[in-house]
């Protein structure tokens, strides 16, 4: 069945299949949410006004439905957590299910990773986890631990900060893999099969929808952490024009 609704044109109409009414229903309900921002300005360097303390933060980059960072702050009550996502009716769950939890250290960012910089300051982030990423098979450059996005990171987090990718493409494995050796990163941990390993514990032992999925599929994970090198991370020429525009 088909929903009429109104904008905020009162002479237009807007006709809504009913999954894209759920779907405003959750953007709206997002613009009460006190631990979502959408899009916020001046809040660079402000995180700790956002938490009200100064605990380390930690970002999960393309949350999803924030199951991580909720997962994450459940155990972690003395650090500060983020999951940023550019949809807002995936963020809706995490930020519904943190707030239900009374999870004052969970919180949502609605923005493109690729704006990260404007979000965040030198120093500002301790720790990065990046949980079953798209791969893009067919662009890398697109991969969250393409040095593109290296490169931010580095940009906004503390010296020997970490950074924990969890995947189960064996491609964006080997990729990251390959990169962080090329940049000289330092490698926490090295982990090819997680739980053929059997050392899902603490922090890697939380599980996502999709994760128990890929479980059921008999997939293997992998896992790596890793801290960035101290010297700047090496872009590819195109990429380094645009960091030098930006940098001007």
């Amino acid at each position: 069945m088909t929903t009429l609704v109104y904008s905020d044109d009162p002479c237009e109409l807007v006709f809504l299949h009913p999954m894209g009414h759920k779907k405003l229903v959750k953007f709206r309900a997002l613009e009460t949410f006190k631990n979502v921002l959408q899009y916020p300005e001046d809040i660079k360097g402000r995180w700790k006004d956002f938490f009200n303390n100064s605990n380390p933060l930690t970002l999960e980059l393309a949350c999803g439905k924030g199951e991580y960072s909720v997962g994450l702050g459940r155990t972690n009550k003395d650090r500060n957590f983020i999951g940023i996502d550019i949809k807002g009716n995936r963020i809706f769950t995490g930020a519904k299910t943190a707030l239900a939890e009374g999870l004052t250290n969970v919180g949502f960012l609605r923005i493109q990773i690729g704006q990260i910089l404007s979000y965040f300051d030198t120093n500002e982030v301790a720790e990065i986890w990046i949980i079953f990423p798209d791969p893009f098979l067919k662009k890398e450059s697109n991969r969250l631990t393409h040095p593109r996005f290296l490169h931010h990171y580095q940009q906004i987090m503390i010296p020997g900060g970490k950074i924990n990718l969890k995947t189960d493409s064996k491609e964006l494995y080997d990729f990251t893999l390959e990169t962080i050796e090329a940049q000289q990163c330092t490698i926490h941990t090295n982990i090819a099969d997680v739980y053929g390993k059997g050392l899902a514990s603490g922090d890697l032992a939380i599980q996502t929808f999709y994760e128990k999925m890929h479980l059921e599929d008999k997939r293997t994970i992998f896992f790596l952490s890793f801290s960035l090198p101290d010297t700047p991370v090496v872009l590819p020429e195109r990429f380094q024009k645009r960091a030098d525009q930006s940098a001007t």
